[in-house]
């Protein structure tokens, strides 16, 4: 075997594990100081093979219960820490993953300029956050870190103080010892609304200031202005399937928040822009349409009469924060004293800063560059008065429920559910095709009902209110038919959102979510059907594209990692020439989550990978939990993680394919024999094996996670302990605890073994990017696993025999994909080919390790009975602990 390389000496690893062993010091004592630093090295001992596994004591059972929390608490913070140094060292910014590199990449392959910039025309890229709840930490932990990272950029500079005076390196110390002392754990469960903050605080806080910044980059390596092609979205507040808690005041509130939040920005950054242009006519001539701006201003004051710039500015703040107020209802936090009419939307404001720029960009020099009154420019083009595009979601299922409702109490149709899926269609059709509504004031509708009529209400004021672009997609999960489509048309035709006539119209698109194998599967016949109807079509057409969205998570949970992968490959593949023969544009909106088993690993590679022609600049991608965190915590790393979103855009909407047609069938007819086999061995182990669901609920922490505060979502879809009911983010969550991490690379092994020609799957690994990014996040997954662990949680099985029937086939199952993975990639170990990643996860394999140990002798205690809530608090403090450490679990 080769020898493996040494653990990463990252400096500011050491620099800030040294001030974190300092506060345990000082806050925790000695005693804790010292029992910490034994386990920790004799842990990294272990882990680098200079001692044996079993010649050492870990000494963990002389802790306490209190020490135990500090211990664990100690090993949480560590992991937190690294993981900042890390990122802070550019660990996770991938190669060539800028905006720069790809047209560089793109010329290099005679693509020209003019190709970028008719693609970018029609463009979308959107990050889209939601609450599925990974994220385990409480935000004031997240908020010291940030703090952290900021000081830590100071020290960068060679700076010895902060702007306020303090001494930068006492000041971290400082972050660090409050994060010592901050409560970890959630007392409560979160709600929507604090949901909708945490949201908040990112758009707020990094997507504002970053996005205007990456766009002056863009526009540089561009050599022109370009279109502003990358926004977010948001689910937080408009996500109703599964969640009782979100409501129509849920999303009125979110949308009211983020109005707030975009417009006290406008308006600080109005503000400074007044303080900045103190151009005197005295001096230059002042164009005609700043002077104009000035002269409708009503700014008299004798200071500014030579200061078109400043009066015109005073007259724009008047205006938006009479905006403010309008949309708000709140004065501006800064009133000034002028008084001006709302703008009508964000396209009125945006005029008159352009009629200011191009008075500055007329004199030529210094002045005619952007600057930060480019930036407020782009800002208003990229976030509007609603911040993020806030989708609506709700399950096929409710809506169909709420449809056959309004249906029998208008007297249309006594028993919609009963009817086929034609007599559905021409029904449905037949009702958008007037512009009577099914619901009446003077009717009364179950709970239900009442809910999602309420939602589209609200909808349709905000599209009053905040504009079009604050809602536009209404998604539909489990969709499995045409009827699931026009479930959603016929509710938003109650409230004027979809209009009958000649040429019907939409102004929120009906978006299905498929989810499941089989669903994915009919993808192509459904969207087919859907282009077919007279109504559909016109619409789609006049908007020019149709967005379907794919589910990584449920179609993982249903036939495991690599067919789900692949089955999502084909479906997008499949739905192409569907798109093309209508004359319709494609926008794919991937739910990805954390996890490999939920679409998780590079969103670089991954969009790269996605089949030739499928991308077409338009694109939208889920993150959640902890992802946010990780990816847009900082301003610094939200630019690094949406370059990467852009410039993979760029390459998969315009680089030839990688593969001839010779090659994807040959390579095609292969995925589909692995995928056949991977699909047989993961549905006999999860669905086929007697009593496995029993395995899974006594091995995993799954029942001690339904414990943590970190969402307002049940984590089950009804009461039922079946594995098809649970939510997909738990499934994956309790697996990866264990150390297990079934869901992202079990049955693989299996397809591997039983698969003759290995030089072929050698020859896919290097010549076919999906294939290529397929192992690559599976080769991580497999590196974060730990069988000897695993098996130590399989002993809190009960049924000794099942136990031992159950994890003697994981275990076997991760021995081939371990030994098959090494085969077909040409490697003598894992992660051989990538040591920045192998040096980041064996750094924190000695800090996991002891806190596995831990939380399985603490898990015994409290299923034994023990009532100490301590016990508790230390399961919890520990699932949280290897959560931190394994990043992307979730």
């Amino acid at each position: 075997m080769a020898e493996l390389p040494s653990i990463a000496n990252n400096p500011d690893i050491r620099f800030l594990g040294k001030l974190l062993g300092d506060v345990i010091r000082a806050y925790g004592g000695e005693t804790l100081f010292k029992r910490t630093e034994y386990i920790r090295a004799a842990s990294v001992d272990r882990h680098r093979g200079i001692t044996a596994k079993d010649a050492i004591d870990l000494g963990l059972d002389r802790l306490n219960l209190d020490e135990t929390l500090d211990f664990v608490r100690g090993f949480m913070l560590f992991s937190m820490l690294a993981n900042l140094a890390e990122d802070r060292q550019g660990v996770a910014a991938e190669k060539g993953a800028d905006v720069e590199s790809a047209l560089k990449r793109l010329a290099d392959e005679g693509i020209d300029h003019d190709a970028v910039m008719a693609l970018l025309d029609h463009a979308l890229i959107a990050p889209v956050l939601t609450a599925h709840p990974t994220e385990v930490r409480r935000k004031s932990m997240i908020d010291h870190r940030n703090r952290i990272s900021e000081l830590m950029t100071l020290k960068d500079a060679g700076l010895a103080e902060t702007p306020e005076g303090d001494a930068v390196d006492e000041a971290i110390l400082r972050q660090i010892a409050l994060l010592w002392q901050t409560r970890v754990l959630r007392k409560e469960r979160l709600f929507v609304a604090d949901e909708v903050e945490t949201a908040l605080s990112y758009l707020r806080d990094v997507f504002l200031p970053a996005l205007p910044a990456l766009y002056q980059r863009w526009d540089r390596a561009l050599g022109a202005r370009a279109p502003s092609f990358l926004r977010p979205g948001s689910w937080i507040g408009g996500d109703r399937d599964g969640n009782p808690f979100v409501t129509a005041e849920s999303l009125k509130i979110a949308l009211a928040k983020a109005c707030e939040a975009v417009l006290g920005h406008y308006l600080d950054a109005v503000n400074a822009l007044g303080a900045e242009l103190s151009i005197s006519t005295g001096i230059t001539e002042a164009d005609e349409g700043v002077q104009a701006l000035a002269e409708a201003s009503g700014d008299a004051a004798a200071s500014r009469a030579d200061e078109p710039y400043r009066r015109a500015l005073s007259g724009i703040y008047a205006r938006l924060a009479a905006t403010h107020l309008a949309l708000t209802g709140k004065p501006a936090p800064r009133p000034g004293p002028l008084h001006g009419e709302p703008y009508a939307d964000p396209q009125a404001f945006r005029a008159d800063l352009v009629t200011i720029a191009r008075a500055l960009r007329g004199g030529g020099g210094a002045l005619s560059s952007g600057g930060a009154l480019g930036r407020l420019i782009r800002a208003v083009e990229t976030f509007g008065f609603h911040l993020a595009t806030l989708d609506l979601r709700q399950n096929s299922a409710v809506l169909e429920r709420v449809v056959a409702e309004l249906l029998k109490v208008s007297g249309v149709e006594a028993d919609y559910l009963a009817l086929d899926e034609s007599r559905r269609v021409s029904l449905l059709r037949h009702e958008l095709s007037n512009a009577r509504p099914l619901s009446s004031p003077f009717a009364t509708y179950s709970d239900e009902t009442a809910s999602e009529l309420a939602i589209v209400r609200a909808a349709a004021d905000a599209h009053a209110k905040y504009g079009p672009a604050c809602i536009t997609q209404h998604i539909v999960s489990m969709a499995q038919s045409v009827s699931d489509l026009l479930e959603v048309n016929v509710m938003l035709k109650e409230v004027g959102l979809y209009r009958p006539g000649e040429t019907p119209s939409a102004a929120i698109m009906a978006v299905p979510l498929f989810e499941t194998i089989g669903d994915l599967e009919a993808a192509p016949g459904i969207m087919t059907e859907w282009f077919a109807l007279p109504e559909a079509g016109t619409i789609t057409r006049a908007r020019g594209f149709q967005e379907v969205m794919i589910g990584y998570s449920d179609s993982n949970k249903d036939g495991g990692y690599i067919t789900s992968t692949w089955s999502l490959s084909k479906a997008s593949t499949a739905l192409k020439p569907v798109f093309d023969e209508a004359g319709v544009g494609m926008q794919l909106f991937h739910g990805r989550g954390g996890a490999v088993g939920r679409g998780g690993g590079s969103a670089f590679a991954a969009i790269r990978a996605q089949p030739t022609g499928t991308v077409q600049g338009r694109i939208r991608i889920t993150e959640q939990g902890e992802v946010i965190a990780g990816k847009y915590g900082t301003r610094e790393s939200a630019m690094t993680n949406l370059e990467a979103m852009a410039s993979a855009t760029l390459l998969a909407s315009l680089e030839p394919d990688a593969l001839s047609p010779a090659e994807a069938a040959r390579f095609g007819a292969a995925m589909d024999a692995l995928s056949g086999s991977a699909f047989k061995a993961y549905r006999d182990l999860v669905y086929g094996t007697e009593g496995f669901r029993t395995f899974f609920r006594q091995m995993t922490p799954i029942a001690e996670i339904s414990g943590l505060k970190i969402g307002s979502r049940p984590a089950s879809r009804t009461k039922s302990d079946r594995i098809e009911d649970l939510r997909a983010i738990p499934w994956v969550f309790s697996w990866a605890q264990a150390r297990v991490m079934l869901p992202g690379w079990y049955g693989v092994g299996q397809a591997i073994a039983g698969f003759a020609d290995k030089g072929l799957l050698a020859e896919m690994a290097q010549g076919w990017p999906f294939f290529a990014a397929t192992l690559d996040n599976m080769e991580q997954v497999i590196a974060k696993s730990d069988m000897d662990i695993a098996e130590r949680y399989a002993a809190l099985v009960e049924d000794r025999t099942l136990a031992d029937k159950v994890f003697g086939a994981i275990r076997g199952g991760w021995q081939q994909t371990h030994d098959g993975l090494l085969e077909i990639t040409g490697q003598s170990r894992l992660l051989e080919k990538h040591p920045a990643l192998d040096a980041s996860i064996r750094l924190r394999l000695p800090y996991i390790e002891p806190l596995n140990l831990l939380q399985i002798e603490l898990m015994k205690r409290h299923r034994a009975g023990e009532t100490d809530e301590r016990i508790g608090e230390g399961i919890l403090l520990s699932i949280n602990a290897i959560a931190t450490a394994l990043r992307n679990s979730g």
